[in-house]
């Protein structure tokens, strides 16, 4: 009973209804209200959702009263839960995850039978020191890469080891899976300042707890060619930085 007291307790901590979570893990209010009545018990998959919603280790989730004993003193937030399957050399493939299975792999991120469902290849050019996940753009926030573009991440395991001004694919508890440039300000603010290559969309900012994976950029598969013609160009570092100061300065503004 030690993990439904405890997903009750971080739910009411977080001031989140039943409703609100069930909303953040894309499942019924109900089964949460069976999850904290011990009636039912989350998915592998699902665990690692509430771990870095909350912040909260799966083996604390699961051994350890929160409420009673507080957070463990030693708690790692980085460490993350990641899924790969291999090929019959034992080589890592690359998963790909395509536009209407990016809302599913919120919930199967760390599920390796989800994980295998998935396309998979290979690409022998990238480095074999790292794995690697494909994921397929929907939008164009990130211009000139189009929607259906395919972008090729390096699994980044913690993150202060997000670089700013990279660009990085984020699967997230609150945005979704997002491809943006990533300004570090986790040691300032404990956020992560998401802005779009395409100058039409705001950037914004995002917890670092809401952070369930990340990736960086590597590589892109597009079937579209740059056309000459096509005067949309995305931002340039310095637009961008500009637009941080100006979004900093606005929240301040704010705050006062």
């Amino acid at each position: 009973m030690i993990l439904a007291k405890n997903i009750r307790f971080l739910r009411t901590q977080a001031g989140m209804t039943q409703t609100d979570l069930a909303d953040k893990l894309g499942l019924q209010r109900t089964m949460i209200s069976a999850y904290e009545d011990g009636r039912s018990e989350p998915k592998l998959a699902t665990l690692a959702v509430i771990s870095g919603l909350f912040i909260v280790s799966i083996d604390e989730l699961i051994n350890h009263d929160i409420e009673q004993f507080g957070r463990r003193a030693s708690q790692a937030k980085d460490i993350k839960v990641l899924a790969v399957t291999v090929d019959r050399k034992d080589r890592e493939n690359i998963s790909m995850v395509g536009q209407k299975a990016s809302a599913g792999y919120l919930n199967g991120f760390a599920d390796p039978e989800y994980v295998e469902t998935l396309p998979q290849f290979h690409l022998p050019t990238l480095a074999s020191n790292a794995t690697y996940r494909a994921f397929e753009l929907s939008g164009d926030s990130m211009l000139p890469l189009v929607p259906g573009t395919i972008v090729i991440g390096a699994y980044v395991e913690q993150l202060k080891d997000i670089k700013s001004g990279k660009t990085y694919v984020l699967v997230t508890a609150t945005e979704g899976v997002v491809y943006k440039r990533v300004f570090n300000y986790l040691e300032e603010n404990g956020k992560l300042f998401l802005v779009s290559d395409n100058e039409h969309y705001k950037p914004y900012d995002l917890r670092g707890e809401d952070v369930l994976e990340v990736w960086e950029a590597k590589a892109f598969i597009s079937t579209d060619f740059p056309n000459p013609k096509d005067k949309t160009k995305p931002a340039t570092l310095d637009e961008i930085s500009a637009m941080i100061l100006d979004l900093k300065s606005e929240i301040l503004r704010l705050r006062k």
